[in-house]
């Protein structure tokens, strides 16, 4: 077998993790993320490396069931991360922000999603004070998605544009890696029907 045909047949096999909960946001925020999403991931997707997910938060994934990786893998970003309860931070964010369908019927993605302890690192009156203001949130959630699937080597020396148009670097290699040397990924290359999501440990803000 060559390389094409062992990535086809590891992505069919489909491992995955997800990004966000389920809801509906249909206001002309999200149809402009959309349209962006849309755009730019013809241009940037990548097929996503053979391997399987790695990274220490990995082992906290059921075995089996929808929240598992077999069961991420059959359902869009959105609707996959609703599954996990170490998201939930994260899912009420996305439906606060009316990004669900967004996210869902995008094409192809790559999400840097942040886990609820990243979120209970931000004081409680600043975190609610960031859910109360649809667009300043917004800017913080689409600051963490980038157009195409890219794969863990992407990540190396990576330099990506988010949706909410600031710029995301990574480094490491392996199964170590860092986003904006601020994030660790704790569970990385994990598959949902439309992305691959690496999961980190700290919430990035734009500049």
């Amino acid at each position: 077998m060559n390389a094409r045909i062992i990535g086809t047949a590891a992505l069919t096999a489909g491992l995955a993790f997800g990004l966000v909960g389920c809801g509906s946001g249909d206001d002309k925020t999200s149809n402009a993320v959309a349209g962006k999403a849309s755009s730019a991931a013809s241009s940037m997707s990548g097929s996503p490396a053979a391997s399987q997910p790695f990274g220490p938060a990995c082992s906290s994934v059921p075995s089996s069931g929808k929240g598992s990786f077999a069961g991420m893998a059959e359902d869009p970003v959105a609707t996959a991360a609703s599954n996990n309860p170490a998201l939930s931070t994260l899912v009420t964010a996305v439906k606060k922000a009316g990004l669900v369908d967004t996210l869902n019927s995008a094409p192809a993605l790559t999400v840097f999603a942040p886990t609820n302890d990243a979120f209970a690192k931000i004081p409680k009156k600043t975190l609610d004070a960031v859910l109360a203001d649809k667009k300043k949130l917004t800017d913080i959630l689409t600051y963490h998605v980038v157009p195409g699937k890219q794969a863990p080597a992407a990540l190396d020396n990576g330099s990506f544009k988010s949706l909410q148009g600031g710029t995301v670097t990574t480094m490491g290699s392996g199964t170590s890696y860092k986003v904006n040397d601020t994030a660790n990924v704790v569970c990385g290359n994990v598959q949902t029907r439309n992305a691959t999501v690496y999961i980190i440990d700290t919430v990035l803000m734009p500049k």
